[in-house]
């Protein structure tokens, strides 16, 4: 394609926008129907986009569409694009008011039970008209709105970047996974440390196969010459969790931050040195980020002083945020 054809102005944001959603309704109809158009007008825009681009965007099924190898190359910069446009303006009404403004917050399980609710009530303190909201979604779901603009940090534990990402990350405190029990639970009559011989023979809820944290889980459990426990749930859900362990025998990992904040659950007597996890903010690249932001960033970085004091043994040297 002639960059010249852009330049002259057929390809408009318009067309970005239409091509996203599209991509993620996976049909004309839901597209259409998400932005309020008509069917026509979205199967034109559509046409409009192939001709300039010179390559068809979409594979016609019997369930909607799918994108093409080239729409998949092409909607990862078009997604950048209409996030650096939505956070522009966004950094424009906040210098035209500066006491106002508003800040989007990703989340997923690390950090959300004490960094992020004392970060945003420090930082309401300061400035109690901003807008603040928190959405938890799983981190690919996260990472895509971060590059698509509708999320401005992501606060969570922090896992490898590709090298070709264009977001960054910055530690804000290492912590230790603790194995907890109910209050009462049998094996708390045990005296002096435990091992994971001690714990093999009772139930356990595990993390999901796919994650690290399972892994890492199977890695102790195996260097012990043990099998993983023969009862066991494997469960991704936070709130089943707590519940499982809360309520019965079942014996789990959890954040050392979570588990000395839970009346309802026990730490036991047990270190395991190669779990743990780092938690931190993910953002954009970018070098210019909005008062609002960087506000969040200092708040999310004093809290992050204090819970950094109370694991003090297990902290480790981290970059300074960005």
């Amino acid at each position: 394609m002639d960059i010249r054809a852009l330049l002259n102005g057929p390809l408009k944001l318009r067309h970005l926008v239409l091509i996203l959603t599209i991509a993620e309704q996976g049909s004309i109809v839901g597209a259409a129907k998400h932005l309020y158009m008509t069917q026509p007008v979205v199967s034109r825009g559509l046409r409009e986009a192939e001709n300039v681009l010179g390559t068809p965007l979409f594979e016609r099924g019997p369930k909607g569409v799918r994108p093409t190898v080239f729409a998949e190359v092409f909607i990862d910069h078009a997604r950048a694009i209409v996030g650096h446009v939505h956070q522009a303006t966004q950094h424009m009404a906040e210098i035209a008011d500066a006491t106002q403004g508003s800040v989007v917050i990703g989340t997923y399980v690390a950090g959300a039970n004490l960094l992020l609710p004392r970060a945003i009530a420090s930082l309401k303190r300061i400035r109690p008209r901003l807008d603040v909201q928190v959405h938890e979604a799983t981190p690919d779901r996260l990472a895509n709105g971060l590059i698509a603009g509708d999320i401005d940090i992501i606060v969570s534990r922090l896992i490898p970047l590709e090298e070709t990402s264009p977001l960054i990350q910055a530690a804000l405190y290492h912590e230790p996974f603790q194995v907890v029990a109910r209050p009462g639970h049998p094996i708390l009559k045990n005296q002096g440390k435990l091992s994971l011989t001690d714990l093999h023979c009772y139930p356990w809820v595990l993390p999901a196969s796919t994650t690290s944290l399972r892994s890492e889980l199977e890695q102790a459990f195996f260097k012990e010459r043990l099998e993983l426990p023969e009862q066991r749930i494997e469960c991704s859900s936070p709130l089943t969790l707590r519940s499982l362990v809360a309520e019965t025998d079942y014996l789990a990992l959890q954040p050392y931050t979570l588990a000395k904040t839970d009346a309802s659950l026990e730490i036991l007597d047990l270190r395991i040195p190669s779990i743990g996890q780092t938690v931190g903010v993910t953002m954009l690249s970018e070098k210019y980020r909005s008062p609002s932001v960087a506000l969040t960033l200092k708040s999310l970085e004093q809290v992050a002083t204090d819970i950094r004091s109370s694991i003090a043994d297990h902290s480790s040297p981290r970059p300074a945020l960005p």
